[in-house]
């Protein structure tokens, strides 16, 4: 049988000006997710749609989550390959399409992360390496749009 992981978190919405939801202005979006032992992530909806533009989105969580996962999985592969990476940055980007309902969907993350190595004969293998995360990435194999990756592999400067 399969490995099987749970995780709980807990959303309070803490917008209720005194009116509840009212009307649709009478509210924030402002909201708290919390994990037990972790800090606490201020969040709303995007500024889009009514909400506090200096806490995290649902859409920004999303987009971090897959940059994370990629990461995670891809410096555990460069562990085991031989690969010393001594720095990585990525700046991820989502592209999310509203449809004419209000709803809507993301049709792609891009992924573009940084990596600086140790010598230059590990630039090739770093560079392959980006196509097995994202094939192990847990968060991008329950997405149904494509993530693309533009990787950039430079050798640290000693």
């Amino acid at each position: 049988m399969a490995k099987q992981h749970t995780y709980a978190l807990t959303t309070q919405w803490t917008g209720n000006k005194g009116e509840g939801t009212a009307n649709y202005r009478a509210y924030d979006r402002d909201h708290i997710v919390s994990a037990e032992n972790k800090p606490d992530i201020p969040a709303s909806s995007d500024p889009s749609f009514r909400g506090n533009k200096s806490r995290y989105n649902p859409e920004e969580l999303l987009v971090a989550s897959l940059s994370s996962c990629h990461m995670l999985w891809y410096l555990h592969l460069c562990a085991e390959a031989g690969v010393v990476v001594v720095d990585y940055t990525d700046q991820a980007t989502g592209t999310m399409i509203e449809t004419p309902d209000g709803g809507g969907h993301f049709s792609e993350v891009t992924l573009s992360p940084a990596v600086l190595v140790t010598h230059e004969s590990m630039i090739a293998k770093a560079n392959e390496l980006h196509h097995q995360a994202n094939k192990l990435c847990f968060i991008a194999n329950s997405c149904n749009f494509p993530v693309y990756h533009k990787p950039i592999c430079r050798v640290a400067e000693k």
